[in-house]
């Protein structure tokens, strides 16, 4: 690809990665040329998968998107959107109370980076409550999650919660 090609950036912890996610990942192949999904590590939070079994899921369940591919980044959004060429920032909406939310993180990055522009996709509705929370907390208690996330990602989770069942 060129170096003047467009370079979109969807960013997220996916903690396990959704179809919620996928669906976001496919609708922004769509709409531009090059899109990088990056996986924030935030030393605050403690996730469930580590950030290589978060790139190894991502990255199996993107592989059929040509023009994707999937990273990992530490710090602040844009400036790693700034370091790989990034000039839109792709954010997904499920509802009022996240556009709130995602405005005021828009906001401020378009103050630290004004040449990164943030583009809004709703949810389609049947995703519209699909969290990786909500898949987490399921998967925990045995629940089947198989039409939240995709295989492999349930796989992942049944022996996450497997071998934590294991150990009590």
């Amino acid at each position: 690809m060129s170096a003047t090609t467009q370079v979109a950036l969807y960013a997220g912890s996916f903690d396990p990665p959704t179809f919620g996610h996928l669906d976001l990942v496919e609708r922004a192949s769509k709409l531009f040329p090059r899109v990088v999904v990056a996986i924030g590590i935030n030393q605050a939070r403690v996730p469930l998968f580590s950030v290589e079994e978060r790139l190894a899921l991502m990255q199996s369940i993107c592989a059929t998107y040509s023009n994707v591919e999937v990273a990992s980044f530490r710090g602040l959004l844009v400036d790693y959107g700034k370091s790989i060429g990034a000039r839109v920032i792709v954010r997904g909406l499920r509802a009022g109370t996240d556009f709130e939310y995602e405005l005021q993180i828009a906001h401020a990055n378009a103050d630290l980076k004004p040449e990164i522009d943030t583009v809004f996709l709703p949810t389609r509705t049947n995703y519209g409550f699909i969290s990786a929370t909500l898949v987490r907390e399921i998967a925990s208690y045995g629940g089947d999650v198989g039409r939240y996330a995709p295989p492999v990602v349930c796989a992942a989770l049944q022996r996450k919660f497997g071998a934590a069942k294991d150990e009590t």
